[in-house]
């Protein structure tokens, strides 16, 4: 993120981290069983979620897609033959979206009868399918959603020394937020370390 949190512009440009950060970020992805991100950054970034800056097999990519969104010509989609893709919906979505998306080959996972999937039980289905660690890409809605349901262990931020403003640029963590400081989600700092201009911070989550 930039210094003023935000994890894009307004304009949806994302690309923040220095090449010895994006290094870290594909050993990260090399080391865990699956990546999630939400179905906003899927529409903004049409992102590959793979390891492409260290060895590594591709983990399983998790779209979290309340209601089958997700479009038949992006990459995640395009590319399910070479990376297992997972997509969260709710029995609410639309059946002939989800049909279209089982086409394609993509799994789908229905995670709860109401208007978003229902996060612990898709991380139940997860785990019952071999998924033993997540890497949480964003955005800001899934990253509050995740934190707030007391389902995430670490954060680690890699800050990059830029501010980028804008009031409805997204941020780090957005969603609904707390209303007093004292109900803010506690972490623990546990490690610093410095990757080419960008400055990570490493956090335990405190239950």
């Amino acid at each position: 993120m930039s210094l003023d949190g935000k994890i894009a512009t307004s304009r949806g440009d994302s690309k923040l981290s220095s090449p010895e950060d994006l290094r870290r970020v594909h050993r990260l992805r090399a080391s865990v069983d699956a990546i999630m991100v939400g179905l906003g950054t899927v529409l903004a970034d049409d992102p590959k979620l793979t390891v492409k800056l260290a060895r590594g097999a591709n983990p399983v990519r998790v779209i979290v897609d309340s209601k089958a969104r997700t479009p038949l010509k992006a990459y995640v989609v395009k590319t399910v033959a070479q990376t297992e893709t997972i997509i969260a919906v709710t029995s609410r979505a639309s059946i002939r979206r989800v049909l279209a998306l089982q086409k394609a080959r993509l799994t789908i996972l229905t995670c709860g009868n109401g208007p978003r999937v229902l996060l612990p039980l898709l991380l139940r289905r997860l785990w019952d399918r071999g998924v033993r660690r997540i890497l949480l890409e964003g955005g800001g809605t899934l990253n509050w959603s995740m934190l707030s349901e007391r389902l995430v262990d670490e954060v680690s931020v890699a800050i990059s020394p830029r501010i980028l403003g804008g009031a409805d640029a997204v941020t780090l963590v957005d969603g609904i937020g707390v209303g007093r400081v004292e109900d803010a989600l506690r972490l623990r700092l546990v490690g610093t370390k410095v990757y080419g201009s960008d400055r990570v911070l490493r956090y335990r989550v405190l239950a």
